[in-house]
């Protein structure tokens, strides 16, 4: 009953705050996502990555502590890709439209969040950790499966190294590693700046939430249901060989529930890789978090 009742305590506070953003975004209308443009670019451009910064960069962060977790991280996002391939094949999906929503989960939007509200301060670096590991996964394998027989110029790994997100998780891990220390009030100013992007990032999910069609709800739901699945499946063998301290452990079933990123269907949009249909797998997933989220939660704490 008390791992049911923290595991409300974590979940319920999330949904609450998508929920809202999705009843404004129905009240206000198709405008409030010309609203929001602006926001979801301070967002993305100052404050997220001010969050990864300030998580990597603070004392709490312990590269050496946290290299079996990022390991762990890297390899559910391949093994998710991996077991997603033949699905794609045997259902005559489209690989590039449908293996890197199985790479890049919510750990950003969704996870980062979660793990504060799941784990308090100390879990946040955790989570960024996974968030790293996600990340280089995605920005390597994942945009190059998606470029493959693209016209035009393929994006170098160093223009995706150069954007705010990824440039946060450099200079973190610089600072971190060189013991390089601010001071306190600068620290904690930019830390402030970057926790306020957790409500506004969840606020935003549940605006792109109105834009849910069920126009591809097949290939939708399968990958609703893959991403997590697959995720946890790769999670579960992790856990029998990985040394996993219990609040790592826990981190990392997180981590393999969360569902595709909403950076996802950016990506395909802007490749024109059949973006309605990572739509659907993306939004759709978000929903079916409701359900997978609890799942990676109580696999991570029935051993805790």
């Amino acid at each position: 009953m008390a791992v049911v009742e923290r595991i409300a305590g974590i979940i319920l506070p999330v949904f609450i705050i998508v929920a809202a953003g999705y009843l404004y975004a129905r009240l206000r209308g198709e405008t409030v996502k010309a609203d929001m443009t602006a926001v979801n670019r301070v967002s993305m451009d100052v404050l997220c990555p001010l969050l990864v910064f300030t998580a990597i960069a603070g004392k709490e962060f312990d590269l050496a502590n946290n290299a079996t977790l990022i390991l762990a991280g890297v390899a559910i996002s391949l093994g998710s890709g991996l077991l997603a391939w033949p699905v794609a094949r045997l259902l005559g999906y489209d690989a590039r439209s449908f293996v890197p929503p199985m790479i890049y989960n919510n750990s950003g939007n969704m996870g980062l969040p979660l793990a504060a509200l799941a784990f308090g301060a100390s879990g946040l670096p955790s989570a960024v950790a996974m968030f790293i590991a996600c990340s280089l996964v995605y920005f390597s394998v994942g945009i190059r499966i998606v470029e493959t027989r693209h016209d035009g110029a393929r994006t170098s790994f160093f223009r995706l190294l150069a954007s705010p997100m990824m440039g946060a998780m450099i200079v973190g891990l610089v600072f971190s590693l060189l013991r390089i220390s601010l001071p306190v009030p600068l620290f904690q100013a930019l830390k402030m700046l970057g926790e306020a992007c957790i409500p506004i990032m969840l606020f935003a999910l549940g605006v792109r939430m109105i834009d849910i069609s069920f126009s591809c709800w097949r290939i939708g739901l399968v990958g609703a249901v893959l991403c997590p699945v697959s995720g946890l499946a790769v999670a579960l063998l992790l856990d029998r060989f990985l040394a996993l301290s219990s609040l790592q452990r826990e981190q990392m079933y997180l981590f393999a529930a969360l569902p595709p990123a909403v950076f996802c269907f950016m990506v395909a949009e802007k490749y024109r890789q059949e973006p309605d249909k990572v739509a659907a797998i993306v939004l759709l997933g978000n929903l079916a978090a409701l359900v997978f989220v609890p799942l990676g939660l109580w696999l991570g704490l029935r051993g805790g």
